[in-house]
């Protein structure tokens, strides 16, 4: 599903990761781990394609193409889906709109075909139900005065209804309760056709997750184990 050759990225003229090469396997559940500081979110950062990080050499090559030269919105249509640790406050923008306009481009893109409001309204209404959302929230501007636990739910709602090919979470257990933490791996465990890679520092939530492969990094390379 993804595979990274060679990956070398700087940021302001200093390098941050050095010669990086992963393969994440389709269905997997992929712990990428290290100490703050390793490079684990720069890694990150670069697969979804922030302009700020500049790849130096190497290659990322996502279900069978080389998106190394892709900006992140073609990404994220093509499937990737990030969920990070620190989203935006968009004041103004509510969350259904929000979400039409995301699974409304996502349909476009992989079909040519338009969504239908009947159909949006039909997944979105069994995926709140699923997490318990209050219906109130869909009227509220994304992600203002929501807490930590709350932006977590509104990051899985999103999953739920785009269902990406890959979906990249940075720490989802932080300032999530146990409550979400596992709402969380429920989600994991029903999105069968995604593949997850996932950043976390807690062992109780790793163990929760079972996580098929591992990678360590440390400084900006890849530990051999």
């Amino acid at each position: 599903m993804l595979t990274i050759k060679n990956l070398s990225v700087s940021l302001e003229g200093k390098k941050l990761l050095s010669d990086i090469n992963i393969n994440v396997k389709e269905g997997a559940r992929h712990l990428l781990s290290g100490h703050n500081g390793s490079g684990k979110s720069t890694l990150v950062s670069t697969i979804v394609g922030n302009p700020d990080y500049k790849i130096d050499s190497g290659s990322i090559i996502f279900n069978g193409k080389d998106i190394t030269n892709e900006n992140s919105t073609t990404r994220a249509l093509m499937g990737i889906f990030i969920g990070a640790q620190n989203v935006p406050e968009i004041p103004g923008l509510t969350v259904l709109s929000f979400l039409k306009h995301s699974i409304s481009a996502h349909k476009h893109f992989e079909t040519g075909k338009e969504l239908s409001m009947g159909e949006l309204l039909q997944n979105l209404e069994a995926a709140r139900e699923k997490l318990n959302i209050p219906k109130d929230w869909l009227n509220r501007s994304v992600n203002v005065g929501f807490s930590g636990g709350e932006k977590k739910r509104l990051m899985l709602l999103q999953l739920l209804m785009t269902q990406p090919k890959l979906a990249i979470l940075d720490e989802p257990d932080s300032g999530a309760d146990a409550t979400v933490q596992k709402q969380i791996v429920d989600v994991i465990n029903e999105l069968k056709t995604t593949t997850f890679l996932f950043i976390s520092h807690q062992q109780t939530f790793t163990n929760l997750v079972q996580p098929t492969d591992i990678t360590i990094l440390s400084e900006g390379k890849v530990m051999i184990k």
